[in-house]
């Protein structure tokens, strides 16, 4: 199963919280919407992803937690990126002081874009349309973000301002300058 994409325009066009109160009236549903307004379901994953992005949000919230400077979060938490669109990244990491200036409501969607943003592909992802995904975070202020593809085994490291990055087969990780001391071990991952 694929994601389905969906195009409400001639019909509605969702308030920030229509689209907020639709993602809590179907919690099953991995909702998205991209900046023109379309609304992305991903269906659930199989449970070797499920397993393997466990694995990652808890490695970076153990790192988090240690270093104390921000907060990570899962797939299951919503941002509203500043082009407006609503996304949901698979791990995603925000220096705690970005958090605090805005002072948001911590039962709606960040209205920000995070520091740090991980997706790791499913069965059900598009590579091209999660690497759109990944240039849209890097366009909209994201700093550092890596793209996983275990079936590949392969890396995309996203950069703002910089080319992609491949890598094949890599053993760890670095989170360079945005996540200081931070070595993802992909054992059990890639």
């Amino acid at each position: 199963m694929t994601a389905i994409t969906l195009d409400l325009h001639s019909v509605v066009d969702l308030t920030d919280e229509q689209f907020y109160q639709l993602c809590q009236a179907n919690p099953d549903l991995k909702l998205e919407r991209t900046a023109t307004g379309e609304i992305v379901m991903s269906p659930p994953t199989g449970w070797g992803t499920g397993k393997r992005n466990s694995k990652l949000t808890q490695r970076l919230s153990n790192w988090a937690e240690n270093d104390g400077t921000g907060v990570t979060f899962d797939s299951s938490s919503g941002f509203k990126l500043p082009n407006g669109a609503n996304r949901s990244p698979d791990a995603a990491w925000v220096k705690q002081e970005r958090i605090d200036a805005l002072n948001p409501d911590p039962d709606k969607f960040l209205p920000l874009a995070f520091d740090f943003a991980v997706e790791l592909m499913s069965a059900s992802d598009d590579l091209e349309t999660t690497q759109a995904k990944m240039q849209e975070y890097c366009d909209n202020g994201v700093r550092l973000g890596w793209l996983i593809d275990p079936k590949n085994q392969r890396v995309e490291i996203y950069r703002q301002g910089q080319p992609v990055e491949i890598l094949h087969s890599p053993v760890t990780l670095s989170g360079e300058d945005v996540l200081p001391g931070f070595v993802l071990d992909l054992q059990d991952i890639l």
